[in-house]
């Protein structure tokens, strides 16, 4: 089993920061993406930021600039800086993470956390 925990949510003033963390723990082989998706009220979960083993990141066109992702490895860590928060960032936001089992196979599996509630206000 592969379990995420989240931390670092809250309700925050147009303009602040906050700052998400994410330590994926359990049984596995390798992790190949850490990174964090976010969904609003009445809308699709999107992706917010991810990045890579390699030290490829990839982030979304709303929060370049903005939000910083940074990925310890070496403790399966992911964390999601996020400044100049606007009010439309109210979402709840997932760490998401991609893992292959101890089985032989090479393949990666999707887990997820349970989600984190961020609230800008204006």
């Amino acid at each position: 089993q592969v379990q995420l925990e989240e931390s670092g949510g809250g309700l925050v003033q147009a303009g602040g920061s906050l700052r998400l963390s994410c330590v994926v723990s359990g049984t596995f082989s390798s992790i190949r993406i850490m990174g964090w998706y976010r969904q609003a009220p009445r809308s699709q979960r999107e992706l917010v930021a991810d990045a890579t083993g390699g030290g490829k990141t990839t982030y979304a066109n709303s929060v370049k600039g903005r939000f910083t992702i940074s990925r310890d490895s070496a403790k399966n860590t992911v964390s999601l800086q996020m400044n100049s928060l606007k009010p439309e960032d109210t979402a709840v936001y997932y760490c998401y993470t991609e893992a292959s089992k101890n089985d032989g196979l090479g393949l990666f599996y999707a887990y997820w956390g349970q989600g984190t509630q961020v609230t800008v206000s204006s």
